[in-house]
C-alpha cells in the first residue's frame, strides 16, 4: 500500500501564499509548514491521477480495486500481469455480456478453456400472426467446457459461477466440464 513519503515536499508551499504581513510571522509559517507536509501526498496523488488509472503504471496493489470498477472479479492467485491484461479486456467484453459470445470470450479469457454453448431460444420471421414459435420457452443454456489450456483441472465451483455472472438472472444454467 501506499503512504506518507517522509520529507516530501509539496509544489505549492502555502507560506508563499500568505499575504506580505505574514511572510516575516514565524508562527504562521510553521503553521502552513505543517499543513504542507500533510497536504503534500495528496497533491502528489492528484497530480499523478492518472498514473494510477492507467494500467500500465498503476501500482500492483490497485488493480483488482480498478477491476471493480467495470464490475470484474479478479482472482487473488492470478498474477498481476494476467490481472492487468484480463482488465484491459474488459471493456471488449463487457458487450458481449449475457451472449454466447460474451460466455466463451469469458471462459477463455479467465481459464484457457474453450466452451460449447447450446441455447435454447430461437428467432424467425413469419407473415402468418399464429406460427409457432422457435426454440424453447423456457429459456436455458447448456455450456459445455473444455479443458484449461494449462492443463490444470476446473474448479467446477468457479466456473460455474462466471457462467451466472455473464448469463442473463432468468436463464437456467447447466454446465457440463469435459476432460
Amino acid at each position: 500500500m501506499r503512504g506518507t513519503v517522509p520529507g516530501l515536499a509539496t509544489p505549492h508551499p502555502l507560506g508563499d501564499t500568505l499575504p506580505g504581513l505574514y511572510a516575516e510571522d514565524l508562527f504562521a509559517q510553521a503553521l502552513c509548514a505543517g499543513l504542507d507536509e500533510v497536504l503534500a501526498p495528496v497533491i502528489g496523488t492528484l497530480d499523478n491521477l492518472p498514473a494510477y488509472l492507467d494500467l500500465a503504471t498503476a501500482p500492483d496493489d490497485l488493480v483488482p480495486w480498478l477491476a471493480r470498477w467495470v464490475g470484474m472479479a479478479l482472482q487473488a492467485q492470478m498474477p498481476v500481469e494476467r490481472q492487468r491484461e484480463l482488465l484491459q479486456s474488459a471493456v471488449d467484453l463487457q458487450g458481449w455480456l449475457g451472449t454466447p459470445l460474451g460466455v466463451q470470450l469469458s471462459l477463455e479469457a479467465l481459464f484457457g478453456a474453450t466452451a460449447d454453448i447450446e441455447e435454447s431460444g430461437g428467432s424467425t420471421w413469419s407473415t402468418d400472426p399464429h406460427a409457432p414459435l422457435p426454440g424453447d420457452p423456457v429459456p436455458s443454456v447448456t455450456v459445455r467446457v473444455g479443458a484449461a489450456s494449462t492443463g490444470d483441472p476446473l474448479d467446477s465451483e468457479r466456473v460455474e459461477a462466471v457462467v451466472a455472472a455473464v448469463t442473463p438472472a432468468h436463464v437456467l444454467r447447466q454446465v457440463e466440464l469435459r476432460s
